[in-house]
């Protein structure tokens, strides 16, 4: 079973390269405006010298949490980047084996429906969230090589202002963290969007995303209710990670009294809360009950 998973799991990566291509894109295309920026400032001189004097002299704490910032907006590109495709990739997925026919073809083979579905489900929950992990670390240290560059050239030590304040491993362990989370809490989604690939014949995008707008409206207008709804937006707008839900922690204040140890992206996680909230474990199981509709619609739908 496992064997077959990986197998299948090394197919889809193979089928659907842009689950590669597009966190290579995203890191080209930061990293260009990274260079863009730091060339256009070059043009200031006189203000680059001061901000580096400035950055000389200020604080450890003050300097961890403008790095942490810096690698942060990097990833946030990742992020959204990898939620797009994700949800490009289950709603495609199932459906295009059906539209070229190769589906014929995988059906010949030694596979179960449920083994392929499966390893779909996998790759949407884990393998794309493990690659843009993979693409956000070399983006990180292709940046901060960059950025290295750019002080050392401005007259500045990269060593002291970069590499001796950055918490990288820090600030990657919170965000494969992240990355893991946000496919499970959204798990309902990810099923949801692979069923409507298994089942609709045309337009997987639209048949997907109106009855998200669609059936909340009618329980509104019919039961004057509105948990359907209440329900979509508690999903998609909060995720149970994080101890602490406002940024203001890293303001310019509460930076005075810190240390620079307590500058840290991780202090804010907490993963058993993640685990042992009840929204969590209730979106697995809806997750799985779209997963197993999807299976059996696979199996019986007449693929013409």
């Amino acid at each position: 079973m496992i064997a077959h998973q990986l197998a299948l799991v090394r197919r889809e990566l193979w089928e659907h390269r842009s689950i590669f291509i597009t966190p290579a894109a995203v890191g080209l295309v930061v990293t260009l405006l990274v260079i863009t920026a730091y060339v256009a400032a070059s043009g200031f001189g006189g203000h680059v010298d001061i901000a580096i004097i400035t950055a000389q002299n200020v604080g450890e704490t003050e300097r961890r949490a403008a790095l942490m910032a810096f690698l942060a907006g990097i990833t946030s590109v990742f992020i959204l980047a990898a939620g797009i495709l994700t949800i490009f990739y289950c709603l495609d997925t199932l459906y295009a084996e059906r539209k070229d026919k190769s589906i014929l073809f995988w059906r010949s083979l030694p596979v179960t429906d449920a083994e392929t579905v499966i390893s779909k489900l996998l790759t949407a929950a884990f393998a794309i969230p493990l690659i843009t992990f993979a693409a956000i670390v070399v983006a990180h240290l292709v940046n901060l090589v960059v950025s290295s560059i750019f002080v050392s050239i401005e007259g500045g030590s990269a060593a002291r202002l970069i590499w001796g304040s950055v918490p990288i491993f820090d600030v990657w362990t919170f965000f494969l963290v992240l990355l893991i989370a946000t496919p499970l809490w959204l798990s309902p989604f990810i099923g949801w969007f692979l069923f409507v690939s298994a089942w609709t014949k045309r337009s997987p995008l639209l048949t997907a995303f109106l009855p998200l707008l669609i059936v909340p409206m009618l329980e509104y207008f019919i039961l004057r209710t509105t948990y359907l709804w209440e329900a979509i937006i508690t999903r998609t707008g909060s995720l149970p990670l994080f101890r602490i839900a406002d940024v203001s922690v890293f303001d310019e204040d509460s930076l005075r009294d810190m240390t620079a140890d307590s500058v840290s992206l991780l202090a804010i996680v907490d993963i058993f809360k993640f685990i042992s909230h009840p929204g969590f474990w209730i979106g697995l199981v809806v997750c799985g009950l779209f997963t197993t509709a999807a299976i059996y619609v696979r199996r019986y739908r007449d693929e013409s």
